[in-house]
């Protein structure tokens, strides 16, 4: 085996799980899953049939990554973070074969108890604020934050706000790395 699984955790036979990935207790991997290398999966996780999870995908404790949700590589799900996959859940209807796709982009953060509503693109290297709503997609380098969740601002691939020029362009601070801000586009130009 060329991953770490806890003894509690349940991984389904028909997954595929890429080497130094960790599962940690109580998490049960399903049948169909698709999971890269170097992840890290907290406690109590359920990994549904058919997730995509890249390479270097951190989910945190008590998270569920229901089916039609594919995450790229480098991507943070925080505690207790929300998916759905229906938009018009009932208990007496079963609408499986209606599942929506939501695709969280490469490096995108989502933080602790928020929530995303299905067939959404959370955009590479955006940041979901704790506790938002995310009721539509969500731009590249967009912090949202809020319910429903709204556009505040603008994040590196660090993590850290952007503060552009009235020349459209900004440096983070901690990484050097330079973005252009143009109609709404941000874009990493060094």
């Amino acid at each position: 085996m060329s991953y770490f699984a806890h003894p509690t955790a349940v991984i389904d036979e028909g997954t595929s799980i890429g080497e130094e990935t960790k599962i940690w207790h109580f998490t049960h991997i399903m049948t169909g899953s698709i999971i890269g290398k170097r992840c890290n999966i907290g406690q109590n996780v359920v990994i549904s049939p058919k997730v995509v999870l890249g390479n270097n995908v951190k989910v945190q404790n008590n998270v569920s990554v229901y089916t039609g949700v594919v995450c790229e590589d480098d991507v943070f799900l925080g505690p207790s973070c929300v998916f759905t996959n229906v938009t018009n859940p009932r208990s007496a209807v079963v609408r499986k074969g209606f599942y929506l796709n939501t695709l969280i982009k490469k490096g995108a953060t989502i933080g602790a108890n928020a929530t995303i509503i299905c067939g959404n693109e959370i955009g590479e290297y955006s940041m979901i604020g704790a506790g938002s709503v995310v009721t539509k997609s969500v731009r590249p380098y967009s912090l949202v934050i809020g319910n429903p969740a709204k556009h505040v601002g603008w994040v590196g691939e660090y993590g850290n706000r952007l503060n552009f020029d009235k020349d459209g362009y900004a440096v983070c601070w901690e990484s050097g790395q330079k973005y252009l801000l143009q109609n709404g586009v941000v874009t990493r130009v060094s």
